[in-house]
């Protein structure tokens, strides 16, 4: 495993408590940095925090509650003497419907936590790096950004505003020792697949053509680098994880 120096540095990582988050953690964890890690569910926290050791504390929030959120940031800023590196993975995939067919209110709690949440983490975190002339952002978008998915609107069009908001972001701090970038996974085995119908699972198999699906692990290391002073030029990009999927 490549490791980046990280030490002394403080990371948020939302969705940090399963899955991607949590893979990216433990790197970060063992190229010694702080890790706060943010989840809507207590449970998954308490045993992220168990596997990770006192390197971690941990954070219940609902990324897609903006007052929670800032209040969350400025905790963390406060405890750690401020905050290096956001890494925002936290999102759902929501339920599978036609466009013609899919319920408003499912549309908006999709939109709600994968975009709208994505802008109000970002917006709690960037004064902190604008304090002290550093950052590293990686928003977690999606291939489904880039292409669509039939029959799952809602989260291709967050995951399109995710990656547009973080070109955005990235232009605007570019004067700063600051970068912005995202990553657009095709799907990985974790529990979001809950949420999906098994035929929506096996058309996204067989649009990947390495024929297997993402390991979380795959996706840590590509991050380490994006978080790290390596990254010293790159922003307001987006790196593929789609395993020969993307278009573009």
């Amino acid at each position: 495993m490549i490791s980046y120096d990280l030490n002394n540095q403080t990371a948020i990582i939302t969705g940090g408590g399963q899955g991607i988050g949590l893979a990216i953690a433990a790197r970060l964890v063992a190229s010694g940095a702080r890790v706060s890690l943010w989840d809507i569910d207590a449970k998954v926290l308490a045993a992220a925090k168990a596997k990770l050791g006192e390197a971690a504390s941990v954070v219940v929030v609902d990324v897609a509650d903006c007052d929670a959120v800032a209040a969350a940031a400025a905790s963390v800023a406060k405890s750690h003497g401020g905050i290096e590196i956001l890494v925002h993975s936290a999102g759902i995939a929501g339920k599978n419907a036609p466009l013609d067919e899919y319920d408003p209110d499912e549309w908006r709690r999709v939109i709600d936590i994968d975009l709208n949440g994505t802008f109000y983490v970002n917006r709690a975190v960037v004064p902190y790096m604008k304090a002290s002339n550093y950052g590293r952002i990686v928003n977690i978008a999606s291939i489904a950004g880039k292409e669509g998915n039939p029959n799952a609107s809602a989260y291709a069009a967050a995951k399109g505003g995710v990656i547009a908001m973080t070109k955005a972001l990235g232009k605007e701090l570019a004067k700063h020792d600051i970068a912005v970038n995202a990553i657009t996974p095709a799907t990985a085995k974790t529990r979001i697949l809950d949420e999906l119908k098994p035929e929506f699972i096996d058309y996204m198999l067989s649009r990947i053509p390495r024929g297997r699906f993402l390991e979380v692990d795959e996706a840590a290391s590509m991050v380490g680098w994006l978080v790290s002073r390596e990254n010293s030029f790159t922003t307001a990009s987006v790196f593929d994880l789609s395993g020969g999927r993307a278009t573009y």
